[in-house]
């Protein structure tokens, strides 16, 4: 569930070789074993499941710990994981799931509690509610009986058998004692996932190994790494060299760099995302403080949507996302989950049109001075706003270059404001300081989780825990309409509400959506043998909503030496990649710093 490129990619890797040279011939520990190496531009941001929201986080995590259910390889419905069957009371209150009879890493089975545990820690715990506490307000009480999970809702709750949550062992989790603050600190971690992790270096890199009694069966390979890149450039280079095997969640730019390559196999499907900004409505806690710095203009829906119409959304496509894209007429759900799409029509539909946009913003009031930049109707203050992107993210970058085109357009000042990542989600999320901000996510097969992202209960607390929106959007008119959706467990009409509440974004914008960018990856054919995507037919990998890809996949085994470059880093750390880094003009080697694309969340 949250929130990517270097200058320096050819020489860091010229000088990675050079200063390999006392280990090029080093023995490998993994020689024999089928060891996969992913590489991600961006970092894990929590080995915490309770806090973590980043797409990678998500899919190291869905590698280590079940969920109760998991999307259908061919369909996306929910299907048996960690529950291997379930069934609704008549009142549709109340749910039973059958646990299934397996056992955690560490050799304790895994019961009903640890699944009690797990939601009632989210349910009772604001730091716990930070990645999946929209997935259990509905939720009155969980109890445990053996093998039995009971999850009584306050009303039917359409989206429960989608509660995208890992379970994790009571025994070791209950002795944390504040959530907020803590990282797993031993390893291996208890797990009962395919994979267990053995080894985690934050910026770095996740090492997990497959676990012998996963219930479905030991994974065909030995060892599953997760290689965290500083930026893409750097990786498409270590794609190209193999010192990775698979790389997703590329940009078209980066995507454009692998094609020459006969050894990679190029990845390019609709994707599950949707790219769009953030427009500060006026951020508030939970209590309707106000916090941040944002632009007292945003607050008015007619300059958001004035903001809406001056932008050129195929330009976009076509000169930031090379043409890997669809523009976004409507929706934050991307067109491949089809039951949930909707696009704007009529007087609804915003189009590419600065001179409307003009208009909307002459008629509130908003003049043009001398100097073409709008000010406040009372002239105290002009319509100067900051663009939050991450540092050294050439995509952003251009993209901001647009936007402040379009937006001088309209008598409005767009200043970049480059954020480290450390920051950007705390700035979008908790704190309030900023004015628009790229952003995005991964949609799963039911859309639940993206708008509970728009709620007001996503607002950060008083204390500035809990929180995750998206948007610091809080609406009557959305809040009731996600209660209705929730509560409707026939699928057609369900669908149809849901539609409502993205109409609602979308003439209110709070977040404005961009485009849908495809789904572009790459993985060498001459390591990876096979490899299904999820949804089967014409799915993804890295991308999908789901561990299967990565369960299935199958590769040869590594050779008895590592030479440099060729999939080792240094005496240190064997098989791992070190990014370069340049800071105040030396180059040197350091861990890789955290880094996420503002579309990276889940």
């Amino acid at each position: 569930m949250r929130k990517w490129l270097g200058r320096v990619a050819a020489l860091g890797v010229a000088l990675l070789v050079a200063g390999q040279g006392a280990v090029a011939h080093a023995e490998d520990p993994s020689a024999g074993k089928k060891v996969v190496r992913v590489g991600a531009t961006q970092a894990v941001d929590s080995m915490n499941p309770f806090l973590a929201v980043r797409v990678v986080s998500t899919a190291v995590h869905r590698w280590m710990w079940s969920y109760l259910t998991v999307p259908d390889a061919k369909t996306l419905q929910p299907s048996p994981d960690l529950a291997e069957s379930w069934s609704v009371a008549p009142d549709k209150l109340t749910w039973t799931f059958k646990i299934r009879k397996t056992n955690w890493s560490d050799g304790q089975p895994v019961t009903a509690e640890d699944a009690a545990w797990t939601l009632n820690k989210i349910m009772t715990d604001d730091a716990a509610k930070t990645a999946n506490g929209p997935a259990v307000e509905n939720f009155e009480s969980v109890t445990a009986n053996g093998q039995d999970l009971v999850i009584k809702t306050k009303q039917p709750q359409a989206s429960i058998l989608d509660t995208a949550i890992p379970i994790v062992p009571k025994h070791v989790w209950e002795k944390v004692t504040d959530m907020a603050k803590y990282e797993p600190d031993a390893y291996p971690v208890v797990g009962d996932g395919p994979y267990i992790a053995t080894e985690y270096k934050k910026d770095q890199y996740v090492k997990l190994k497959a676990n012998p009694n996963y219930w479905r069966g030991k994974p065909k390979i030995d060892e599953l790494q997760m290689v965290f890149y500083d930026n893409p450039a750097a990786a498409i280079v270590g794609l190209n060299k193999g010192e990775i095997d698979l790389i997703g969640r590329l940009q078209g730019p980066d995507f454009d760099a692998i094609k020459s390559d006969p050894n990679i196999v190029k990845w390019n499907t609709q994707g599950r995302r949707a790219s769009y900004l953030e427009v500060n409505p006026g951020a508030t806690t939970t209590d309707n403080k106000a916090v941040g710095d944002g632009h007292p203009a945003l607050k008015d829906v007619r300059v958001r949507q004035a903001l809406h119409y001056a932008i050129n959304k195929q330009e976009l496509v076509d000169k930031v996302q090379n043409g890997y894209a669809t523009p976004a007429d409507g929706s934050i759900i991307p067109p491949m989950f089809k039951d949930y799409f909707w696009t704007a029509s009529g007087d609804t539909k915003v189009t590419f049109d600065p001179a409307k946009a003009n208009k909307i913003l002459d008629d509130a009031g908003y003049k043009k001075g001398a100097d073409g930049v709008r000010t406040m109707p009372d002239g105290k203050r002009k319509l100067e706003f900051r663009f939050s992107i991450h540092t050294d993210t050439p995509v952003e970058d251009k993209l901001a270059e647009y936007l402040t085109g379009y937006f001088k357009a309209i008598g409005i000042t767009l200043t970049t404001n480059r954020v480290d990542s450390s920051k950007f989600s705390e700035e979008t999320g908790v704190t309030g300081l900023y004015d628009i901000a790229i952003s995005g996510w991964s949609v799963n097969p039911d859309p639940e989780e993206v708008l509970a992202t728009h709620l007001c209960s996503r607002r950060p607390t008083p204390k500035g825990e809990g929180g995750g929106t998206e948007s610091f959007f809080c609406d009557p008119t959305f809040e009731k309409l996600y209660q209705q959706q929730l509560a409707e467990l026939d699928h057609p009409k369900r669908a149809e509400i849901i539609k409502q509440m993205e109409e609602r974004l979308y003439t209110q914008a709070p977040v404005i959506a961009l485009y849908y960018p495809n789904d572009l990856e790459g993985y060498r054919k001459d390591k990876i043998t096979s490899i299904t995507p999820i949804p089967e037919e014409k799915g993804l990998l890295y991308g999908g909503s789901s561990y299967m890809p990565f369960y299935s996949l199958d590769a040869k085994a590594t050779g008895g030496t590592s030479a440099a470059g060729g999939g080792s880093s240094t005496g240190l750390i064997i098989g791992i990649v070190v990014a370069v880094i340049v800071v105040g003009g030396a180059v040197f080697f350091v861990t890789r710093r955290r880094k996420s694309v503002a579309d990276e969340r889940e």
